[in-house]
């Protein structure tokens, strides 16, 4: 052999080593399934492979109990036009042994499809810039329907863009956004843009059975998901575990309102996890390189390589009758980076509108579900028809965006790796393989057949009876939905009838009022939300501004804020004397006209317990005046000041201190503040006057941001 030969050869085998060293090949599934840490109470189970399935993103099972699973080959880099390689695929089970034997592909040549909603016989897909039904009516399992709902979403980068659809309780079709800046409009062909939705800051909802949509708050990026009682939840790649706090139509119902993020972080844990897998070469590299760089330059910054959350996707939260009871309502998070499965439990506490996520005690140091293998890359989980966790594996060597990466490291990267390849995988109890998903539904059901379905204590199935029950639209349901409502023992089922009788536009005062009373919180938080623009339901709304559970409290104070009336001082009065330590309470009631009032807060001057010792009153009283600076009236400005300057009260200089300081804040804020009356600068002349140095150096201050 001659001795060019020779080195070529030697160099290829070498080259080849290294990046084999660098990056560890695939495995076979059988072979991946050993390679899994998980729960001592459950077992993994493959129920599809490729060449069944490949690049899996996401999944859904119809109310026949048919698995889709949305592909997404073209990923990480936009596809050409006319190349798409996207699909959805329908998998079956013909021998009935929990393993997929069939695969038809339902529709193809999709661009970044990511996420489906089966929706009356077809399906609701997300492929930005569209949103799409698709619906097969020959039985071939082959999409012969292809409808452009909406249209106008982002299309820039694929971890950006719209995705995640679920169906909620409250007959609306969520869709997380990111909140990128869309331009939404129902006919793709519209140009009158007075007619778009300008979707900025938020996420996504609409509903089909009225024509509506509209933007939520909140901006999840991968997934979402929601409670028996429709309390909402996002994932967002380092943020595993978000609640979205209050809507969207009250934050923007007030638009001098600072701006305020609408979810919060809820995990007790950080974004720690406890990750088994090797870190990959790039990201050690990465890691060394930037945090070097931080220090050279002195910034007290720090990133962190491995066992946090940086790639947190799909998110759910458990509602199947497969599990043993202590996992129901639980919340699985998959996180692609460090090749894991996270578990959450949930609490609501009584002093606090925010759930609290905590590990439980048996994954103190540990995850739910853990992997060895480097390629295996959870993109999203769901429960399904028997109960069980489907988890849908991407299986990629890189997962990453390859924008975030250097070219360097990059030509050691092939991020076609594992395009060939997909697992979708059943976590199932052990010696408790098989559900009862078969007995749920036939051809033969009647409408009282749907509605006793709502009982059902898999929430999957009850959430199919839901839909077809909205999608039916028969009024013969009325008589039957109002007598689960009234005499149901399952609160979460009357829960599913309530909104119901909405959704047929069947619902009454009395039956709102019913609801507004009831002793399930979940059901008198609903109820408030139904009957806010309804006038008989007003007396009883302002009656649960005080209600034991703050997740009603916090609604009461929303709704109520519709009103628009000086009967709403008393009621704010006191929840912001028992709750003002709580930012959402106050910014409940700063979102209402009747809250940034001038006359409300002029009435809680003349309450002395509301501003004395280490009151919480302080924390409102800058916050209302960021509001007041805002609004950009230097008469009411000046009005605020005139209370200012005339108090007289053991907490005067810390009350002037934080509506002088909100007042800067909110002015500052301002791109064309109006300019001061003389009475503005004549009373903040006097404040200075009577007042320590602090206060003397905010008005100096204040004057300055004026000028």
């Amino acid at each position: 052999m001659k001795p060019l030969l020779i080195i070529i050869i030697l160099a290829i085998v070498t080259l080849f080593s290294c990046n084999h060293e660098k990056y560890p090949d695939s495995l076979s599934p059988e072979q991946a399934l050993k390679a899994f840490t998980i729960d001592d109470n459950f077992e993994i189970q493959v129920f599809a492979a490729e060449p069944f399935v490949k690049d899996p993103v996401s999944m859904a099972f119809d109310e026949n109990g048919i698995a889709y699973v949305v592909e997404m080959p073209d990923y990480p880099y936009p596809p050409e036009p006319g190349k798409e390689a996207g699909r959805i695929v329908v998998l079956l089970d013909k021998n009935h042994d929990n393993k997929i034997d069939t695969s038809i592909v339902f529709a193809d040549k999709l661009s970044e499809a990511t996420s489906i909603l089966p929706w009356n016989g077809g399906l609701i897909v997300t492929a930005a810039p569209n949103i799409l039904f698709l619906k097969d009516t020959t039985g071939d399992f082959k999409a012969d329907i292809k409808q452009v709902l909406f249209s106008g979403f982002f299309k820039g980068n694929s971890e950006a863009q719209i995705t995640s659809l679920r169906f909620g309780v409250d007959n609306w079709v969520y869709a997380a956004n990111y909140g990128q800046d869309s331009k939404v409009r129902p006919d793709e062909k519209n140009t009158d843009s007075a007619t778009w939705l300008s979707l900025s800051g938020g996420d996504f909802r609409f509903r089909l059975d009225k024509n509506t949509f509209e933007a939520v708050a909140g901006s999840a990026q991968f997934g979402q998901s929601f409670d028996d009682w429709n309390h909402r939840f996002l994932t967002e790649n380092s943020h595993h575990l978000r609640q979205a706090v209050i809507p969207w139509k009250y934050l923007h119902r007030n638009p001098y309102i600072p701006p305020t993020d609408a979810v919060s972080d809820i995990t007790d844990h950080g974004q720690k996890v406890f990750q088994v897998s090797k870190s990959p070469y790039w990201r050690i590299v990465r890691t060394r390189n930037r945090n070097a760089d931080f220090k050279a330059k002195g910034l007290d910054r720090v990133e962190y390589e491995r066992e946090m959350f940086t790639g947190a996707s799909g998110g759910i939260f458990y509602g199947g009758d497969l599990f043993p009871s202590e996992y129901y309502g639980n919340y699985f998070v998959t996180e692609v980076a460090c090749n894991l499965v996270h578990r959450d439990i949930m609490k609501e506490p009584d002093s606090s509108v925010l759930f609290i996520a905590s590990r439980s005690k048996k994954e103190e140091n540990k995850e739910f579900l853990t992997s060895t293998d480097m390629w295996f890359r959870p993109t999203n989980i769901i429960y399904g028809p028997d109960g069980a966790l489907y988890l849908t594996d991407m299986y990629r060597q890189h997962i990453e965006t390859p924008f975030a990466i250097s070219e360097e490291l990059k030509k050691d990267m092939n991020y076609d790796n594992g395009k060939d390849k997909g697992r979708i995988y059943r976590i199932v109890p052990k010696n408790k393989s098989t559900g009862n998903e078969k007995a749920a539904i036939n051809n033969n059901m009647k409408i009282s057949d749907w509605v006793q379905l709502l009982s059902h204590p898999n929430q999957f199935w009850a959430m199919e009876a839901h839909k077809k029950l909205m999608l039916l639209h028969d009024k013969s349901a009325v008589p039957l939905l109002v007598n689960l409502f009234e005499t149901g023992s399952n609160g979460r089922a009357r829960l599913h009838a309530l909104y119901l009788l909405d959704g047929l536009n069947a619902i009454t005062a009395p039956i709102i009022q019913k609801a507004i009373s009831d002793k399930n919180p979940g059901i008198r938080e609903a109820g408030i939300q139904l009957g806010e623009n309804v006038k008989a339901c007003q007396q009883l709304i302002l009656e649960r501004i005080n209600d034991s559970s703050k997740a009603v409290m916090l609604q009461a104070v929303l709704s109520a804020g519709n009103f628009g009336n000086e009967n709403l001082y008393p009621g704010f009065k006191k929840v912001l004397l028992n709750n003002g330590n709580d930012k959402w309470i106050r910014l409940a009631i700063l979102t209402s006209n009747a809250g940034s009032s001038i006359p409300f807060f002029k009435s809680l001057l003349n309450d002395s317990a509301f501003f004395s010792g280490q009151s919480n009153g302080y924390l409102f009283a800058k916050e209302f005046a960021s509001v007041i600076a805002r609004r950009n009236k230097v008469s009411e400005v000046s009005e605020l000041l005139k209370l200012l300057s005339a108090i007289n009260t053991p907490g005067k200089q810390t009350l002037q201190m934080n509506i002088l300081g909100g007042l800067k804040n909110g002015i500052e804020d301002l791109e064309n503040p109006q300019k001061p009356e003389n009475s503005v600068i004549l009373e903040l002349d006097k404040i200075a006057g009577s007042s320590n140095e602090e206060v003397k150096k905010l008005v100096k201050e204040l004057k300055e941001v004026y000028k």
